[in-house]
């Protein structure tokens, strides 16, 4: 598949290097596994001085001989002798630096907490020293979310407030979803684009593999996913266990909970007999992994929420893939995607919902979206978009079939919304179905 997309991110890039060519420069790019950091980076930075390091979870002496090595062969630093530690090769860097200009990256920067955690403090003594003479452009990513939270913005870390840049690369767009689709299946349907935004959510590497594959269907979607083979079976278990370790299973009997629609506190803790809230919370706030849902526009102290996984994949993959791991391991897998049909209506209802909701902001007329319910439960909206700014906004209800749409219904949940949140807005009474994608 080519590169589609990033022109933004890409400027973001550019601009940066541009500006190291008088004054040090540093990046911090964030984003999940597999979302193109790394296909970014290559491509903003295509004809330029530039050295790229892997963190892996070597020993710190085999890292830096693996990075001595590469400086070497991509940027021609010559260093005398063999580097074993980190502080030494980031000093070489930093003072060939302040003759030249050059860009470096560090790719899953967050691993040096595995190798030495002592390396970040060293990395802020150097920079602090060298950087106001230094002509480098220097570039740390990282997938794991937690971790990189904690390195750049705990201001108890070394390289708190160090960065001169920092970004998150988020998945594709709706809208550019859809132009790979139209490259590669001018005449797909709407199921087939709710059924490639179910199991990817935008997430480049996974849209990658699909269209290589020539899935272009719902039907060959599923079947791909289901294959013996397929590297989405594993791909939700390789994700959390590199961002959970000892405590992942836990989180997972959590995830699997919330993907199952048990999306409630008092369900969740009750289920697991026991009090979750610290988890819930790292879930939320920490990991990211995990959204709380709360009526548009209610109090902060409101105590209405629902839980929700944030990740499309792994809101797919908890639910259809990880409560049958034993299918999986046994191999029956034409048995895994009949339950995957059974429960994919049911399932893609509220991913229809997320699907408007998302599309809905990438219009950049409203300034906040969500949807709303009563205390009871009883009235529901499933979408609104406020825009704050000129009060107006639309207020829809969304199901796959639109025959089972009624806007009388609609305009009567509307108008029993509460004034004193929704008063001053205008609202528009809308209805999104599976035609209106």
């Amino acid at each position: 598949m080519k590169f589609y997309d990033r022109e933004e991110e890409i400027a973001i890039l550019q601009e940066n290097e541009k500006l190291a060519e008088k004054n040090a420069m540093f990046t911090v790019l964030s984003g999940r596994r597999r979302v193109g950091k790394t296909s970014l980076v290559t491509k903003a930075f295509e004809g330029k001085q530039v050295a790229y390091l892997f963190v892996s979870k070597d020993s710190e002496a085999i890292l830096c001989g693996k990075f001595q090595q590469a400086l070497e062969e991509q940027l021609d630093i010559q260093v005398y002798g063999q580097l074993t530690h980190f502080r030494d090769l980031f000093d070489v860097i930093m003072r060939e630096s302040q003759k030249r200009h050059f860009t470096v990256i560090f790719d899953e920067f967050q691993n040096l907490y595995k190798v030495n955690p002592a390396i970040f403090g060293e990395m802020q003594d150097i920079w602090d020293r060298t950087h106001r003479e230094s002509r480098i452009n220097l570039i740390t990513m990282g997938s794991i979310r937690s971790l990189m939270k904690r390195i750049f913005e705990d201001e108890n870390e070394p390289l708190y407030g160090r960065p001169t840049s920092k970004f998150t690369l988020c998945p594709f767009t709706i809208q550019v979803l859809k132009q790979i689709f139209r490259d590669h299946a001018p005449n797909y349907r709407n199921e087939d684009l709710l059924c490639l935004y179910m199991i990817t959510g935008g997430v480049a590497k996974y849209v990658e593999l699909l269209m290589d594959a020539g899935c272009y269907t719902k039907e060959k979607m599923l079947n791909y996913a289901c294959r013996r083979d397929s590297y989405f079976l594993t791909e939700g278990r390789d994700l959390m266990n590199q961002e959970f370790g000892d405590e992942s299973a836990t989180y997972f009997s959590i995830l699997q909970l919330i993907a199952g629609g048990l999306n409630r506190r008092s369900d969740i803790d009750g289920t697991m007999q026991k009090d979750m809230g610290a988890f819930l919370q790292n879930l939320e706030k920490n990991y990211g992994l995990v959204g709380r849902l709360k009526p548009l526009l209610s109090k902060p102290t409101s105590k209405t929420s629902a839980y929700e996984i944030s990740d499309q994949f792994l809101r797919f993959w908890f639910r259809f893939v990880w409560p049958y791991q034993s299918l999986v391991e046994r191999g029956q897998l034409s048995l895994l995607k009949q339950n995957m049909l059974r429960g994919y209506e049911q399932f893609t209802g509220r991913t229809l919902e997320q699907y408007f909701q998302a599309l809905m902001m990438e219009t950049g007329q409203y300034t906040t979206v969500g949807n709303w319910w009563d205390r009871k439960g009883k009235n529901e909206i499933d979408l609104i978009a406020l825009n704050e700014f000129d009060h107006t906004g639309i207020a829809a209800e969304v199901k796959r079939n639109p025959d089972r749409i009624s806007l009388s219904d609609m305009q009567h949940k509307v108008e029993n919304l509460p004034a004193s949140e929704f008063g001053r807005y205008k609202l528009t009474s809308r209805a999104f179905s599976m035609e209106d994608m």
